[in-house]
């Protein structure tokens, strides 16, 4: 479930950054819309859900995911900048009229979507992540602890 959650979530963003691009262009064919989506991200998001897995392990190969020790900061970090990217774009695509608001120079779509993301990695993680008690742990603890 976690890993089709995911998935789908990278799916998201590389649709909405790709649609993003293209919304400011010259092209009146691609920012023609159903219902106000875009029809360039609905093709995008098709073709990012075949790809989001492959994108999800070259991620996980470039940081040597499998090869550290204590995997928890890493997973926390990726799946935080999930959340944060899918929240940026879904503003990008949708709802551009949010985008001009200021927090001090700061774009406060930014800033709401840093929080959020904060958030749901914190209550994702308490639902998701499994973390493997090895006896490596075990000894820390006991070493912590003298």
């Amino acid at each position: 479930m976690s890993r089709k959650i995911q998935n789908s979530l990278i799916a998201f963003i590389m649709a909405t950054s790709v649609s993003a691009l293209f919304v400011q262009s010259n092209i009146e064919f691609m920012k023609t819309e159903i219902f106000h989506i875009p029809v360039l991200f609905i093709v995008i998001l098709g073709v990012s859900l075949f790809i989001a897995e492959d994108v999800r392990d070259s991620f996980k190969k470039v940081l040597w995911f499998d090869k550290r020790e204590d995997k928890r900061p890493i997973w926390q970090v990726g799946i935080g900048s999930i959340f944060f990217f899918t929240q940026i774009g879904f503003v990008e695509v949708f709802a551009r009229h949010l985008m001009h608001f200021n927090l001090g120079g700061m774009p406060l779509y930014c800033v709401f979507a840093f929080m959020n993301a904060f958030l749901l990695t914190v209550i994702y993680e308490e639902i998701f992540y499994e973390e493997e008690k090895t006896n490596v742990q075990i000894v820390k603890f006991k070493n912590r602890m003298k």
